[in-house]
């Protein structure tokens, strides 16, 4: 006989079945973590080693970061990301919000044993350690549980799944932890090229490599600037990274500036359709990757920088010494400057509206703070970060500072030396507390709260608890938005797979190299002597590379080397070491560098220590150099003029002229073809006649140069900068007016200006020109 069941256990069948139908998720493990997938809602990831549990709400699951056992508005992922974010701000310590304001240092994955970003895995180097190289170091560890760290600065990897595994620890550890804040991790811009590599349509790479940004600046279309920031985001977020310290919108207005070549040029209307075209393309997700408002999980925040643009650096140097913290403003053109951020960054037309960070520069804008007269660095500067960006522009993002803003100078010319410009008095937790009241939010470079958390005490003390925890949680809101629209706190753990196969995928390389050839402009080509014909015989000279010391001051030997690789050239033409037997010769040289414009050496010889910064190879003797420098001033130093009038610099590459010159005269009146690998504006008179063709480029493959100058691919890209006419005309144009030189003009007639370039047919006259071409000055 057949048993019935009782009604008591068909209803608790019934009541199980119906559970069962009420849950709308499914959960599975992907390897050290579990997907949690929400009909139509968010995907959750989270590692079972956190401690961290799954709540079911409405049949849906969400992540019990804090393991209270409740649903938290900051856990929901149905709520706007503001209420998000000021829900968490609120449930903060002091001390949590005090980490969540520094940004480490720079972290190679693994970590170096020696140098400036060394680190040890179980107190033990690397190599000696047994560590897989996706561990976290000792430090790291340190910084993420001690001092609350969550915005972590990437430089190499060791590969891109390395880079993966890495993140996955890093995220399992934070997450585990306190409020489960996950890592914000970031990178500076790393899509630049080797030179050397090939380019293969089926092959792909370690990550797409493109042109630099005065590079996409010279194909003059954001298109193709606003594709690369949609392809570098998809690569950024398989690295695990959320944030990029990008784009460099300065105006180059200052030509001999050491950072022109990360600029979008020197013409402020480019610059603000390169900027607003690079941030719509970093930050926007679309379709089943966007959350809300255009952000999401193919979205990487930009931080721009640098307020309010550190391209004026007197006399041409840079802010990262103390020989150059001094921005000015001949021209008062000070408002030019910030055209970029106001009109470009702060006004996206993709639905993300603004660029979610900013990074103000190291500089002090000389004389520029009309409110409170302070000569302060722009991190520093109250006036120029809350009254301008602030309160004139109403921008509400993330201010961060530049690295080692706070930290003590220690000289004038080394690269990691503190640099507290205007506040070197101050002690470094006062140097905090002085950025936060000015509205800085975050402190680039500093794994360590104490000073954060001093800064909080000396403002308690001076406006009370309630104004200093306020004043803390507006800055909390500010950076937690930017971890909950990127959908960090959802799931931000990565598949390897996955990654390794994204970043550098075919596609990616292919666009890349697209815009390299873009990028290449043509200045001169004498009788169409290009395109060339492939297989002939070329001769190629070597280059001369001088010992010397890097930017980090780490020396490196002197070297004779082709400054090509010679496998591609051969894939092209025959070479020859005999300019007697070539039918071309090909000369590939690097625009002018000079030392930055301070030698040690001229100070103890009894100078002040500053020299001119050269645009050219040959030396050159500042006759026409200001007598008193327009600022100047350094507890280090005992002089604040800082003239270089009448003294004498020669490039550090000065036989690269030689290479060009020997060659015209070896190649008895066959064409010479030169190559200029381009940092900064060049005075093309010393060499020019010698060329038959000149190209320039700004970070390209040797491959790239190659298709243009043998006709595979038609040169397109125009100048982003003027070529002047000489060094003079460099000396008297004013450090904060772009377009102001007069241009060099060559053997044909043709002038080096702004948006000038030549194709197959002669001088480009475009859509491209047509728009930018007007706002030059006239030559």
């Amino acid at each position: 006989m057949k048993k019935i069941p009782s009604y008591a256990f068909i209803m608790a069948m019934l009541g199980t079945s119906m559970a069962y139908a009420q849950q709308k998720y499914t959960s599975t493990p992907a390897g050290t973590y579990t997907v949690v997938k929400n009909q139509g809602g968010q995907t959750l990831g989270y590692s079972p080693a956190s401690g961290v549990k799954i709540l079911t709400v409405d049949g849906l699951a969400f992540k019990d970061l804090n393991k209270n056992g409740k649903l938290d508005k900051y856990e929901d992922w149905r709520l706007p990301f503001d209420v998000r974010a000021k829900d968490l701000a609120s449930k903060m310590s002091v001390e949590q919000i005090a980490g969540l304001m520094l940004y480490s240092r720079h972290q190679p994955i693994p970590a170096p044993p020696a140098g400036p970003f060394t680190g040890t895995y179980h107190g033990k180097a690397f190599s000696e350690s047994g560590a897989k190289a996706s561990d976290l170091t000792d430090q790291q560890a340190d910084f993420l549980t001690k001092d609350n760290v969550r915005h972590v600065l990437v430089t190499s990897v060791q590969s891109p799944a390395i880079a993966a595994e890495w993140n996955n620890n890093m995220q399992a550890l934070t997450e585990g932890i306190g409020l489960g804040i996950p890592a914000n991790n970031s990178s500076d811009p790393r899509h630049g090229i080797v030179a050397s590599a090939e380019f293969n349509a089926g092959a792909g790479g370690q990550i797409s490599m493109w042109p630099g940004s005065l590079g996409m600046a010279a194909t003059f279309d954001p298109a193709v600037t606003e594709g690369f920031g949609h392809i570098a985001a998809s690569e950024y977020r398989a690295l695990g990274i959320a944030t990029a310290l990008s784009p460099q919108v300065d105006i180059a207005s200052e030509p001999r500036w050491w950072r022109v070549s990360g600029t979008f040029g020197e013409d402020p209307q480019l610059a603000t359709d390169m900027a607003r075209a690079y941030i719509d393309g970093f930050q926007t997700s679309e379709g089943s990757k966007e959350i809300s408002g255009g952000w999401g999980y193919n979205s990487v925040n930009a931080m721009v920088k640098h307020w309010p643009s550190g391209g004026s650096g007197e006399g041409g140097r840079d802010a990262h010494y103390g020989y150059g913290k001094y921005a000015v403003y001949p021209a008062h053109q000070f408002e030019k400057n910030v055209v970029p951020f106001t009109e470009g960054a702060f006004k996206l037309k993709g639905k993300t509206g603004e660029a979610s960070a900013v990074m103000p520069y190291y500089t002090i804008s000389y004389a520029q703070d009309t409110k409170n007269g302070e000569n302060v660095g722009n991190n520093y500067n109250k006036y120029i970060i809350n009254d301008m960006l602030r309160g004139k522009y109403k921008y509400d993002g993330v201010v961060c500072t530049d690295w080692l803003v706070t930290a003590d100078e220690t000289a004038v010319d080394q690269f990691l030396s503190g640099k507290s410009w205007g506040v070197e008095k101050l002690t470094v937790a006062e140097r905090h507390y002085k950025a936060l009241i000015a509205g800085v939010d975050q402190f680039g470079g500093n794994s360590d709260a104490a000073p954060v958390l001093a800064a909080y005490q000396m403002g308690v003390k001076e406006y009370g608890e309630a104004f200093m925890r306020k004043r803390f949680e507006q800055s909390a809101v500010r950076l937690l938005k930017n971890i909950f629209r990127t959908g960090l706190f959802e799931n931000p753990y990565l598949n390897p797979d996955e990654t390794q196969a994204t970043v550098g995928k075919p596609e990616f390389m292919a666009a890349g190299y697209e815009a390299q050839l873009k990028s290449i402009v043509m200045l001169k080509n004498k009788g169409n002597v290009l395109p060339l014909t492939k297989n002939k015989t070329v001769y190629v000279p070597k280059q001369f590379t001088p010992a010397g010391k890097n930017f980090l001051g780490i020396p490196y030997p002197e070297k004779l080397d082709y400054p090509v690789s010679l496998a591609v050239v051969k894939k092209y033409f025959n070479v020859t070491d005999n300019p007697d037997e070539a039918d071309y010769a090909l000369v590939f040289i690097n625009s002018p560098a000079s030392q930055g414009g301070y030698s040690a050496d001229d100070l103890k010889n009894g100078g002040n220590g500053y020299l001119p910064i050269s645009l050219q190879y040959k030396p050159y003797t500042a006759t026409g150099a200001r007598a008193t420098s327009i600022a100047g001033g350094d507890p280090l130093e005992k002089s604040a003029n800082r003239s270089y009038k009448g003294k004498t610099s020669t490039a550090i590459n000065t036989t690269d002229l030689n290479m060009v010159t020997d060659t015209y005269t070896k190649m008895k009146g066959k064409p010479v073809i030169v190559s200029v690998m381009m940092n900064n504006a060049t005075v093309f008179g010393e060499f020019e006649q010698d060329a038959s063709a000149l190209l320039v480029q700004f970070g390209v493959q040797d491959q790239a140069v190659l298709d243009v100058l043998t006709g595979k691919t038609e040169p397109s890209g125009l100048l982003p900068l003027q070529m002047p006419a000489d060094m003079a005309t460099v000396e008297h144009q004013a450090e904060d007016l772009p377009l102001d030189m007069k241009c060099y003009k060559d053997s044909e007639g043709h002038v080096y200006d702004f948006a000038y370039g030549l194709n197959w047919k002669g001088v480009i006259k475009d859509t491209r020109t047509a728009k930018y071409q007007h706002n030059t000055k006239v030559n």
